[in-house]
Formats: C-alpha cells, structure tokens, sequence
C-alpha cells in the first residue's frame, strides 16, 4: 500500500520545499491542485496546475469530485479525488501541501484507499524564527503580519496532526521528513 502524506505548516515553514525535495528524489508524486485563477505567464495546464472555469470546478464540487476544496483570494482551489487516488492505486505514494483546512477536509473524506493512505505532518517553526524567513523571502510588512496572524491559528491546530516536525536547518529538515516519510511507508508495504 501506498503513502498519501499531507503537509502543513505556515507561510514560510519550509513545507513546499520539502515536499519538492521528496518528489525530486522520486520518492512520491507531488499532487497537483485545480484552480479557478488565471494561468501566469510561463505556467503550463496540467502541470502546474489544472486551470479549470468557475462553472466547470463549482460542477466538480457538486458532484463531489473534490477531496479538498477552497475559495482562497476570489479563486478555487481543490485537490480532485481522482489526482490521488489514481497515483495510489497505481502504487504510488502522493504528497500534498495543504493548508489547515484543507487537511481537515483530507482526513474526513471517507475513501477507503484514501482513509488506509493517509498520514500527515505539520511543520512548525519558532514565530521568531518565522518572521525572520518571511522578511528574508522578500514579504513585505502587510503579508508578514498577515502571515503572522495565520500562523498562530494554523499553530493551534497542529496537535491534530500525527507528526509534528519541528524545523531547525533546511538540512535536518528534510532528513526528519525523509526519515517519517521512510517509517510510515514501511509500515504501509507491511500491511
């Protein structure tokens, strides 16, 4: 059986990049997103994102073709069922970065393959230290405290998580994700 990790973590955590890192080394496919948004220069449909109308992602919503969905900035975003599960039927191990709320929408989708696959993580980082990589990235004082704000929420809610990782050096970062990532495919291929 196969892992589906669900990642989460604030603004700025690191999360993103570790998940690259993973998929990189071909060690799980990065799912990709559905969106309402304009497509940006450069950006490629169905490998960035998939681009998807307003009316075509509300009739996906409705039909529930979404494991998770939300209205973030005037657009839709969502991960579809069939991005995931077909990687996981076909025995390979997904991850998605996610937000909060779309992690709580994960673990309450009652697809059995999804249900048997999942494993999450939140990544967190000292509010300090947090700041600091915000500032560092080139985010200006409004988005910073934006940020800020929802990384307290997001915070409150890591305890609903089965693994907390606790960033320090982007080095140790991903040894501690590969390292959790490793365990829990184990366990999967021994069920």
């Amino acid at each position: 059986m196969s892992v589906l990790l669900v990642v989460s973590g604030a603004s700025g955590s690191g999360k993103t990049t570790l998940c690259r890192q993973l998929e990189q080394k071909g060690m799980a496919y990065y799912a990709i997103s559905a969106t309402t948004r304009a497509m940006r220069p450069g950006e490629v449909d169905g490998e960035d994102y998939f681009f998807l109308t307003v009316e075509d992602f509300t009739a996906k919503i409705e039909q529930g073709e979404f494991l998770e969905h939300a209205k973030v900035h005037n657009a839709y975003y969502g991960t579809l069922i069939a991005e995931v599960v077909n990687h996981l039927e076909k025995g390979r191990n997904v991850i998605i970065d996610i937000d909060v709320q779309g992690a709580s929408q994960i673990r309450a989708c009652e697809h059995p393959l999804v249900q048997a696959s999942l494993v999450d993580l939140f990544v967190s980082v000292e509010l300090e230290e947090l700041q600091k990589r915000l500032h560092n990235r080139g985010d200006d004082v409004n988005s910073i405290a934006l940020r800020m704000e929802n990384a307290q929420q997001e915070l409150a809610q890591k305890h609903l998580y089965q693994y907390e990782l606790v960033s320090s050096s982007k080095e140790q970062d991903y040894a501690t994700f590969e390292k959790i990532f490793l365990e829990e495919e184990s366990k999967k291929q021994t069920k």
